[in-house]
């Protein structure tokens, strides 16, 4: 935290507590009202037929004050009447020199006192009925201020105490990582140096991945060749199987598995992948050179026999791109089948 900050948070804290102080020492008369009016007991509220919750209901209070206030003037009224009859009857009863001069001036002193009393009380009457209606309308406003100020003021008090308990954490974390600490530039440059790492880790998870793909498709066609083979030997026991019963010598299984695994040492030293005879004096042999290498070559080698004998007459080399016309022709005229075969092949491996 900053110098600049630590100051305004200060200022703030200070200003809600100078706000909580003025709020206390406001003496509002909304909370003073609502005090007293729990704490004051009417008289003869005990003898109401109301429980304790009920007599605090404004309303029910409102219509039993407009019942006493009814009856106190129907009780005023039977006073004043029976005031005026026992004066009635005290003057009639009475001596006329004893009695009251009751004269029109004076009935008619009464009538304009009663008058200017009767204007009074409507002055009153309206003037209270304004401040009824003024507290009406600003009940509201102040119900609104108050409740807006008391949020205020709990905000206050939470913010100052997450303050509190934001110096205290900072406290806590400056006791726990003593200096050096880490700095923004050292932040920066450590997080610069693990997006690199990430992007490097990210290259060779996609590399490992495409290894992967590729182990599994490898995998794939090697259980299908497995699975060819598989096949390939049920039928060779089976042909094997068949033969046992019709061959006398059992020499020449032997013979053939010799011969089987000669033939394979043979292809796998000189790269051969097939030998195929097109016909009888036409044999086709396919070569696979530089099978470790980024880019093996597939090389097809035809040679033409003169029918019925091991005489080469022509030969045909696909897949090499240096020019050997002069070999084939010379191995041609001396009838040198291996040693064409094996200067083709030299010559291709160079080349690749």
């Amino acid at each position: 935290m900053s110098s600049t900050e630590a100051t305004s948070s200060t200022s703030n804290l200070d200003t809600a507590r100078s706000l909580q102080a003025k709020l206390d020492a406001a003496n509002l008369k909304i909370l003073n009202a609502k005090t007293q009016f729990k704490s004051y007991k009417f008289e003869g509220i005990d003898d109401w037929p109301l429980g304790e919750e009920t007599s605090r209901d404004p309303a029910i209070i409102a219509s039993l004050v407009a019942a006493q206030i009814s009856f106190l003037r129907k009780l005023k009224f039977q006073y004043l009447e029976q005031k005026a009859k026992d004066k009635y009857i005290k003057t009639i009863v009475s001596d006329i020199d004893d009695a009251p001069l009751v004269t029109a001036a004076s009935n008619a002193e009464l009538r304009l006192r009663n008058e200017g009393k009767k204007e009074i009380l409507k002055a009153a009457k309206s003037r209270i009925a304004e401040k009824y209606q003024d507290i009406r309308t600003l009940a509201p406003l102040v119900e609104e201020d108050y409740l807006q100020t008391k949020a205020l003021t709990e905000e206050a008090s939470s913010l100052s105490q997450k303050i509190l308990d934001a110096r205290l954490a900072l406290t806590r974390l400056r006791q726990a990582h003593p200096h050096p600490r880490l700095t923004i530039e050292s932040a920066n440059a450590q997080l610069d140096s693990q997006i690199a790492e990430m992007q490097d880790l990210d290259t060779e998870l996609q590399q490992v991945n495409e290894k992967i793909a590729a182990t599994k498709e490898n995998i794939k066609t090697g259980a299908k060749e497995v699975e060819r083979l598989r096949v390939e030997k049920a039928e060779a026991e089976k042909i094997a199987s068949a033969c046992k019963e019709e061959v006398e010598d059992a020499r020449i299984f032997e013979l053939y598995d010799w011969y089987t695994a000669s033939l394979a040492l043979h292809k796998s030293l000189l790269s051969l992948e097939s030998s195929h005879s097109v016909s009888e004096n036409e044999l086709r042999l396919t070569y696979m050179i530089g099978q470790n290498s980024p880019s093996p070559r597939e090389i097809s080698i035809t040679l033409l026999f003169l029918p019925n004998t091991r005489q080469l007459v022509a030969a045909q080399v696909q897949g090499v791109e240096i020019e050997i016309g002069d070999v084939i022709d010379s191995y041609v005229q001396s009838n040198d089948i291996s040693g064409f075969l094996w200067a083709v092949l030299a010559r291709a491996r160079k080349a690749v």
